[in-house]
C-alpha cells in the first residue's frame, strides 16, 4: 500500500475537496478547531470543489479550499510549503475579504457569519514551538475576547515529531497524516475516526486515476522548476557580483592573485572577466 503526499497541491485538493466524503473534512476540522457540543460541525458544503489541473505544470483550479457549514460559518483551509513574502498580510486579506463578502452595500451586519483561517505550514513561522496555534483578537490590557467572528489556525508541520505510538489525539493523527502520510505502507492500528479513515484511502495512490496521477506528478515537476529557477538567479546575482568586484580590484591596482584569492576565482576566471570587459 502506498500512499501520497498531502502536501503535495493536487493531493491535498483531491482529498479535503470530496464532495462525496464530506466527513472528511467535517473530522479535519472539528478536530483541529476543538470543535466541541453544539459548536461541533456537523455538515458541510464544499464553496469550490477539486478540479484538476488544465494544463501540465498548472497549480489546481481552486487557490485554496472553503467550506461552510450548517450554521453559515465560513472556513478557508490552505496549505502553503513554502515561506514567501507578505504572507501574513496575504492570509489576513483572505480572511477579512471573505468574511465581508458575506454580505451586499445596505445589509445588515447581523448576517455576517464567522470566518475561520486554517494554515497548513510546511515551514516554521512563529517563534512559539507549538505546532498547533490559534489566534484570536482580544483586548490588549484585559485580553477579553468579544470580537470572535474572525479566528486564524496554523499547523506547523516542521515542529511535530511525534512517532505513530506517541498519537493520543484526533488533532495529533490527523496532523501526522499531513506530514508523514507518504512514508507508511498501511494505515495505523490506532486510526479509528471515520474522517481520517476515509482520508487514508483517499490517500491511496491505487484508487487515483492516470489522469490524477500526471497531475500530482506534474506539481512536484512544476515546483522543481521553480526552485531551479531561483537557483539559476542567485548563482547569476553572486556571479555579477563577483565580475564587479574583479573589475573595481583591478582598477585599484591589485595582482590578479590577490583579486583571485578575494572573489574564489581562478586566475585564469579573472582575467577572463577584464578581457571581457575590454
Amino acid at each position: 500500500m502506498k500512499f501520497v503526499d498531502v502536501k503535495n497541491d493536487v493531493a491535498f485538493r483531491k482529498i479535503f475537496g470530496d464532495e462525496q466524503k464530506t466527513v472528511i473534512l467535517i473530522s479535519f476540522l472539528n478536530a483541529v478547531l476543538h470543535l466541541e457540543n453544539q459548536d461541533r460541525i456537523k455538515e458541510v458544503a464544499i464553496i469550490n470543489p477539486f478540479q484538476l489541473p488544465r494544463v501540465a505544470g498548472e497549480k489546481a483550479s481552486i487557490i485554496d479550499l472553503r467550506a461552510k457549514d450548517q450554521a453559515g460559518r465560513q472556513f478557508v483551509i490552505e496549505m502553503q510549503v513554502a515561506d514567501v513574502d507578505g504572507f501574513e498580510k496575504r492570509v489576513q486579506y483572505y480572511t477579512c475579504r471573505d468574511y465581508s463578502m458575506q454580505i451586499n452595500r445596505g445589509d445588515q451586519y447581523a448576517l455576517l457569519q464567522p470566518t475561520y483561517f486554517i494554515g497548513i505550514l510546511d515551514f516554521n513561522f512563529f517563534d512559539s514551538p507549538h505546532y498547533l496555534s490559534n489566534h484570536i483578537i482580544v483586548n490588549g490590557e484585559t485580553f477579553e475576547h468579544k470580537l470572535t467572528d474572525i479566528q486564524f489556525t496554523f499547523i506547523e508541520l516542521k515542529k511535530f515529531s511525534k512517532e505513530v505510538h506517541e498519537l493520543d489525539s484526533l488533532v495529533d493523527k490527523w496532523i501526522f497524516f499531513l506530514k508523514a502520510a507518504d512514508s507508511l505502507e498501511v494505515i495505523p492500528e490506532n486510526i479509528d475516526d471515520e474522517g481520517l479513515l476515509e482520508a487514508f484511502k483517499n490517500a491511496e495512490k491505487f484508487r487515483w486515476d492516470k489522469e490524477e496521477l500526471i497531475a500530482y506528478d506534474n506539481f512536484f515537476i512544476a515546483e522543481q522548476d521553480k526552485r531551479g529557477r531561483v537557483i539559476a538567479a542567485e548563482r547569476k546575482a553572486k556571479q555579477e557580483g563577483k565580475q564587479e568586484v574583479v573589475l573595481r580590484s583591478y582598477k585599484a591596482g591589485l595582482d590578479l592573485t590577490v583579486i583571485a584569492q578575494i572573489t574564489d576565482l581562478s586566475i585564469e576566471e579573472v582575467e577572463q572577466i577584464i578581457r571581457s570587459s575590454k
